[in-house]
């Protein structure tokens, strides 16, 4: 489907360039939030302090970046029922380069969750917005849909490289491509419209990220499984992970400092940790609360620093973090109930498909190889 076309491209990434318009106004901060983020009567229960979280607030058609308290210092995107090109429609994935630029997918709303275009709605763009809201990059349109040069169909998730690449999930064209700053397909696992299982097809991609090896760890959502592929043409699958053939729906795999991965096995509900041989040595289940979604679809969980999980509970509206014993320390939104708010997240969110915590890439692809600034090189 088509929507109007956005005008030109935005140009090439240049840190802290002013590039086309956007939206990052930024709301009426509450000063003394509440909701149900603190569990144990204390004010940082799980041990975030000044550390803010990126959140994917998927059919608010926003990023809001909220302290440990669930306020709102920033965000991009105009809230629900805008699905103009100065919103990012349906979301879906956010991550913080630096300290000015956030990337960001939008997905595109699908039928029945946007009440302007009950049909559903393309945006199709991975962007690089700065913190005044402005776009300083993009690869794809807003609501053309494609596969051809500069064109995308359902972008998912998109990684920021070290060498300022961006790695793309391209879902509904079957393949993670790795794009340049000029916008060139450098790189590619999986043939482009083909939804297949097989050594070098993917079913709907979901999401894709750098290892420290140089492999590419991708999350290969209908196949029920996460392959670590060669980064190479022609690549190769070197390892592949299903939880001894029970993951269902694999939205996010995530390689551990031990070496183990972690996937979020969305269709059963769960988190699951894997060892090196495809053993489950730790779950979490999100629906078996009073109250929950029957299937919330949680869409990424990421291990933090500290050892918690921080999880994106897709459809019980909620991100929450949790420790080892499948302890809630932190909720943010009302469990399975939809809403938008501009002052905080504590009681209101929709469908929010991504969290991250601002600098913590545990697990993650660093955007710089010196991401915790310390002057040395961390790969």
């Amino acid at each position: 489907m088509r929507l109007s076309v956005l005008p030109a491209a935005c140009g090439l990434l240049a840190l802290g360039l002013a590039g086309c318009g956007g939206d990052s106004h930024l709301p009426t901060a509450s000063k003394n939030p509440t909701g149900s983020y603190n569990r144990e009567g204390s004010a940082d229960p799980a041990g975030l302090g000044r550390q803010h979280i990126l959140i994917a607030d998927q059919f608010n058609n926003r990023v809001v970046e909220i302290t440990a308290s669930g306020e709102i210092v920033w965000h991009f995107g105009r809230g629900p029922n805008d699905i103009s090109p100065r919103s990012i429609v349906g979301v879906n994935d956010a991550e913080r380069i630096g300290d000015n630029l956030t990337l960001m997918a939008g997905t595109g709303a699908p039928p029945g969750t946007e009440p302007l275009c009950p049909n559903g709605c393309a945006d199709n763009r991975v962007m690089i917005v700065n913190h005044d809201g402005h776009i300083v990059w993009q690869y794809g349109h807003f609501g053309a849909t494609g596969s051809g040069p500069d064109t995308l169909n359902t972008p998912v998730q998109a990684t920021y490289l070290p060498n300022r690449h961006v790695l793309i999930s391209d879902q509904a064209n079957a393949r993670i491509i790795e794009v340049t700053p000029s916008k060139k397909i450098v790189w590619q696992f999986g043939i482009t419209g083909d939804n297949a299982l097989g050594s070098n097809t993917l079913n709907q991609p979901n999401a894709a990220e750098l290892l420290e090896n140089g492999h590419i760890l991708i999350s290969d959502l209908n196949n029920n499984r996460a392959i670590e592929v060669t980064h190479t043409t022609p690549s190769s699958i070197v390892r592949t992970f299903t939880a001894h053939g029970t993951l269902s729906g694999v939205a996010f795999a995530s390689r551990l400092t031990d070496g183990h991965t972690l996937i979020t096995d969305s269709n059963n509900n769960r988190i699951v940790e894997v060892d090196d041989g495809d053993n489950i040595v730790w779950q979490y289940v999100t629906n078996t609360q009073a109250n929950s979604n029957a299937n919330p679809l949680p869409t990424r969980a990421v291990r933090l620093r500290n050892g918690t999980t921080l999880i994106s509970d897709q459809f019980n509206d909620r991100v929450l973090i949790v420790d080892k014993t499948g302890k809630t320390l932190v909720q943010y939104g009302t469990l399975n109930v939809p809403g938008f708010n501009t002052d905080n997240v504590n009681t209101q969110m929709n469908a929010p498909y991504d969290a991250k915590v601002i600098g913590d890439f545990t697990g993650l692809t660093p955007p710089s190889r010196d991401h915790d600034r310390d002057g040395d090189d961390d790969r």
